[in-house]
């Protein structure tokens, strides 16, 4: 099993420059980040702090988000607010240029939450020239937009896989076809959505897989969700890339599942 791992929510206790080589000494030879920058286009130093970072400790960067505004206070995403849309189109070059020198390939757009006055039509219409002109800058480089519907954001318009996919068809229509949906099964579980059934429709088109267990957002094995069945069904029907670690625990339990699992003890889920 590969997994990589999101240095944005675990290994918190350090900065976040120190988390791929905490990984690394994990036993991990990915990671993943959300935006890792205060702005959408950070000065040449502080990318390059990021970049060595990643090379310094060892991993492959797996997958990147797009700026997503101020995550802490309730921003998630910049793809459909208008008074941020440029913000947002600054950023994507800057993620392309790190994503050609890692090596990166995936990298998550997050779609934004509804905006007071502006009209549900006019953010979608932005949306999908967003995610057009995203995608066709990552096409340069071999890469695939991820859209992800997600959970705890009553005003985050995508809650369901079908959500999501809607909106990729409607990109797929403007001849931009690299982009796929990024599957999180705590978020989709966790909105009531058939994960199983989502699984046996579209699992070979995920573009990621991305685990947390519910309730909670902790570690496999602390919920209730069936994470191993999903994982190996995903698997069995197409899905070939990595398992995304994203739930939150502190750095002396957060791989216990995995020692346990590896010695047979127990699965997750």
């Amino acid at each position: 099993m590969t997994y990589t791992v999101n240095c944005s929510i675990l290994f918190t206790e350090l900065p976040l420059w120190d988390r791929p080589a905490a990984a690394k000494a994990a036993g991990f030879d990915a990671v993943e980040f959300w935006w890792p920058f205060p702005t959408s286009t950070p000065a040449a130093a502080e990318v390059q702090d990021f970049e060595d970072a990643i090379t310094n400790a060892g991993v492959q960067l797996t997958g990147l988000n797009f700026i997503a505004g101020e995550m802490p206070g309730g921003d998630r995403g910049l793809v459909s607010w208008p008074a941020r849309t440029e913000e947002f189109r600054a950023n994507v070059p800057v993620v392309v240029g790190i994503g050609e020198r890692l090596g990166c390939k995936h990298f998550n757009a997050l779609y934004g939450n509804r905006v007071e006055g502006v009209s549900a039509q006019e953010q979608d219409t932005l949306a999908v020239d967003n995610l057009v002109l995203a995608a066709n800058a990552v096409a340069a480089i071999g890469g695939t937009v991820l859209l992800e519907p997600i959970s705890g954001a009553d005003r985050y318009p995508l809650k369901t896989a079908q959500d999501a996919l809607n909106v990729i068809a409607n990109v797929h229509a403007r001849g931009a076809t690299n982009i796929k949906l990024l599957a999180d099964f705590y978020h989709l579980a966790v909105n009531g959505d058939d994960v199983g059934a989502v699984i046996e429709a579209h699992a070979e088109d995920f573009g990621h897989i991305q685990i947390a267990d519910a309730p909670g957002r902790g570690a496999p094995g602390s919920g209730e969700l069936p994470l191993a069945d999903w994982i190996d069904r995903s698997r069995a029907l197409g899905y070939q890339g990595p398992i995304g670690l994203e739930y939150k625990a502190p750095a002396e339990q957060a791989f216990i599942w995995l020692a346990r699992q590896s010695s047979g003890k127990r699965r997750i889920g």
